[in-house]
Parts: C-alpha cells; sequence; structure tokens
C-alpha cells in the first residue's frame, strides 16, 4: 500500500474533533481526506481538504479510502465496522469496540477473513499514570502487589443530554470510563479470577449508570476500579499498595487536558507531566516523588499504520477487547444479582 494511508473518520462529535482528527494529522503515515457527517459541515472548518460524506455507504461507495475510523455513539460500532471490514477497509473502532462480546468476536473472525487490520482506540493505555504503574510493577518498588485502587471521579451533577446518557444498551459510564480502567487493569495484571461489582444510577432522572465500584480478585491481589459523577472532592487517581510500601498518585493525564484546549499533539515535550503533578512514593518512613513516565497517544495510530503498511503486531487487538468487554458483561450481571462473578474455564458464571 502506498503511504499515507487514506483515513476517513465517520462522526465527528466532540472525540472525535478534539482527539482522532488531531492524531491521525500528526501522523507522517496516514492522510485525513474524508469525514462522513450526516448534516454538518464541522469538519471542514479545521480541515478545508477533506472530502465530506452524508452516509457511510456513501463513502465506500467507490475506492475513497484504507482505514477508517468509527467514532460514533457505541450502538453503531459493530454493523459499521462489519461494513467497513466486508468493504476491504482497514478499520479502528473507538472503544469499548462493541457492545457485546460476541459482536467482537465476529469482527475478529472477518478481520481474519478479510486480511484487514482491526484495532480499538483504546487510548489510555498510553496514560502516563498506567504506564508510570507498569513501570514501578517491572522495578518491583513496592514488592509483592496486595491492592490497586483506580479512580476516574467527576462532578457533574446535571445531565447532559448527551447519548452515553440515554437509556440503552452500551450506554452510561461503565461502557465509557468503566472500559478504559478495566483495560488498564486487564492489560497490566490479566484476568482476574472473579468480579464484584456495584453498577447504578446516582442523579434524580438518570437513564443509564452514572456510577460504578468493580472489584477484580486475583487471589492475593485485589484491583478496585470507581467512577462516579457526584464528585466534588479530590480522589486519588491510582493507590497502589504493596508489602515495601505504597504509591499515590492524583490527576488526570496532562493529554487529555492539553486535547481540550486545542493543543495540536506535537513536540518531544507532547505528554510530559509537570513535576508537581507526579505521584509519590511511600517507603516506611520516607516518601518522595516519582517521575511520571510520559505518557503519548500518538503511538497508537502509529502502531496501527505499522501494522497496515508492515504488518506489525498491533498493540490493541481485537482479543483482547474482548476479554475487556466479557469483564463489563460480567460486572453487570454481578450487580443485578448482587454476588461475585467467577470465572470458569474462560467463561464468567
Amino acid at each position: 500500500m502506498k503511504t499515507p494511508i487514506r483515513t476517513a473518520i465517520v462522526g465527528f462529535g466532540s472525540v472525535a474533533e478534539k482527539m482522532h482528527a488531531p492524531l491521525i494529522t500528526v501522523c507522517p503515515d496516514l492522510d485525513l481526506v474524508a469525514v462522513v457527517e450526516r448534516s454538518t459541515n464541522n469538519s471542514q472548518k479545521k480541515y478545508p481538504e477533506v472530502k465530506i460524506f452524508r452516509s457511510l455507504e456513501e463513502l465506500l461507495d467507490g475506492d475513497h479510502v484504507d482505514l477508517v475510523v468509527i467514532t460514533t455513539p457505541n450502538t453503531f460500532h459493530f454493523p459499521m465496522a462489519k461494513q467497513c471490514l466486508l468493504a476491504g477497509k482497514h478499520v479502528v473502532v473507538d472503544k469499548p469496540v462493541t457492545i457485546y462480546s460476541h459482536e467482537a468476536e465476529e469482527l475478529e473472525q472477518l478481520a481474519k477473513q478479510t486480511g484487514k487490520v482491526c484495532s480499538v482506540f483504546h487510548n489510555r493505555r498510553l496514560d502516563g499514570d498506567i504506564l508510570t504503574i507498569q513501570k514501578l510493577i517491572s522495578e518491583n518498588t513496592l514488592g509483592d502487589l496486595v491492592y490497586l485502587e483506580s479512580h476516574f471521579d467527576r462532578f457533574r451533577p446535571e445531565l447532559s443530554g448527551n447519548w452515553r446518557e440515554e437509556d440503552g444498551p452500551g450506554n452510561g459510564i461503565t461502557y465509557d470510563l468503566g472500559s478504559h480502567l478495566i483495560d488498564q487493569v486487564y492489560i497490566t495484571f490479566g484476568s482476574p479470577d472473579s468480579i464484584q461489582a456495584d453498577i447504578r444510577k446516582q442523579r434524580s432522572g438518570a437513564m443509564a449508570d452514572d456510577h460504578f465500584d468493580i472489584f477484580m480478585d486475583y487471589g492475593r491481589f485485589k484491583a478496585r476500579v470507581t467512577a462516579g459523577v457526584l464528585v466534588n472532592a479530590p480522589t486519588p487517581k491510582y493507590l497502589l499498595l504493596g508489602e515495601k510500601g505504597s504509591y499515590l498518585k492524583f490527576g488526570m493525564d496532562v493529554q487529555e487536558q492539553a486535547f481540550k484546549n486545542g493543543v495540536k499533539p506535537e513536540g518531544e515535550n507532547w505528554g510530559v507531566e509537570p513535576e508537581e503533578n507526579w505521584g509519590k512514593i511511600f517507603l516506611n518512613e520516607d516518601s518522595y516523588s516519582y517521575p511520571s513516565v510520559r505518557g503519548d497517544y500518538r503511538i497508537f495510530y502509529e502502531n496501527v499504520a505499522d501494522a497496515i503498511l508492515n504488518g506489525s503486531p498491533l498493540k490493541v487487538t481485537i482479543n483482547q477487547t474482548i476479554s475487556v468487554l466479557k469483564m463489563i458483561e460480567a460486572s453487570f450481571l454481578s450487580s443485578k444479582e448482587k454476588r461475585a462473578i467467577v470465572k470458569s474455564e474462560g467463561k464468567w458464571e
């Protein structure tokens, strides 16, 4: 295939505009040439050279692009990704890939049959804080680990009207933020032995879940991931406990705010966290700041391009995201039945 890879984005909401498009345009092997917008031309305000299509069918009718990035609401992920693969296109799907794990399994088989790359935008694998956690683990700084706590808390007491807050499969905070936190734990520690979850609606009038508290049991080690929208006090982003000591980290990855501020993801300082934001190590009576590893979402699209051009292994595979989806499904079952869901012979029950 010739470079740069002709790339299209389907849907041009906030995430596409503020994150996907900037990351694609700074990747030297990708060229953003098309956007699917049903009724607006918002993408041309920033990218006047792109061609706008009014439907995915119109985009796929002809040799316009090589790679399609799907950023639509979750309910459209599976049918659109399937349509693109059957049309001979490489695909990137925004997390959590599909609503149901069996749909992701079908996409995995389709990608194999068509010989096309299909990856999922789990960008928070490239957050500086989870990369720092992984470095601490590799260095055995805290010794044998016993507990990880991961938060993604916000204070949004008013309903926004966003599609994620509507009643329906795949909507709500667990499929949104939960997929990130569960994925981070999964890629760091693997699949747990059991899951115990509490998923609920806390705000008045909420139609989709806006709080989750999920415990993943690994035997001696336990991980907790939680998020809510009625948290108006500082909570740690990460708390990691081991036999030798603890690590405590506050604050979100700096890349998120940079994207919100419209900063282009370029340069050596992209993703570098200032020293005042570093987490702290607590060993016996001593404590000290621990340098954060630089986060870099650019690596995701660089890897996708490398996989398309050179057959390099994907950093985010469909198979991995199937495991994450099954953990999400187990979490909802646990919350509904108010019991731990145990993994037995590869199945959650």
